[in-house]
């Protein structure tokens, strides 16, 4: 029998090994996904609801004794996109209350809340009728329009950070199901606890 060889047999702790180590990898990619996701959908909101409150159109009204300075912020143009930076900042919450298909409804949510803040701003760059009803009511002349209107850059910098709420969203939906869940740790496999072994 001295021609038969032995065939090694794998280890345990090696097939363990490898498998902790193949797992490494994703483990880390969660945790950056994750931490860019909250980064994004944070700073987005956080953009959309501070710009939307900044001056986005400036003009003058005619007046019997020349002419009046009126400006319009954000939410006198348009009130969508800080409402839907509020909806974003909930959904980012949520995300990690949900599990499986909630969890994916949820970060469309997301994606959907930063498209919309996004294009809303967008359109209302070059939006006129708000000065137009501000100057028709400090005038007391419904049909007093603008004149010399101009823009600022502020409805582009809301339309920024709803496209930064779309990206946490695409995030959450291309790696929110690897993410943890907020009371995953108070959550059990199913296993029985273990108890003191009983007195004998």
């Amino acid at each position: 029998m001295e021609g038969v060889s032995a065939v090694p047999v794998p280890q345990p702790r090696a097939r363990t090994a490898d498998s902790a180590s193949g797992a490494a990898p994703d483990s880390a990619g969660s945790r950056r996904s994750l931490a860019a996701g909250l980064l994004l959908g944070a700073a987005g909101a956080t953009v959309v609801l501070l710009a939307s409150g900044q001056t986005w159109a400036e003009g003058r009204a005619a007046t019997g004794g020349g002419a009046l300075p009126l400006t319009a912020d954000g939410r006198d143009v348009t009130g969508v996109p800080a409402a839907l930076a509020i909806v974003g900042l909930a959904a980012l919450v949520a995300v990690f209350a949900v599990r499986g298909a909630g969890r994916r409804i949820v970060a469309a949510l997301l994606a959907l809340s930063g498209l919309g803040a996004a294009l809303s701003a967008w359109a209302g760059a070059s939006d006129s009728a708000a000065l137009d009803e501000e100057a028709a009511r400090t005038t007391g002349d419904a049909a007093a329009t603008i004149h010399a209107l101009s823009h600022t850059a502020w409805p582009y910098v809301t339309a920024a950070g709803g496209l930064l709420i779309l990206l946490a969203g695409l995030l959450a939906l291309r790696y929110g199901s690897r993410w943890p869940a907020m009371s995953g740790k108070y959550e059990r496999d199913g296993t029985p606890r273990p108890g003191k072994a009983p007195r004998t």
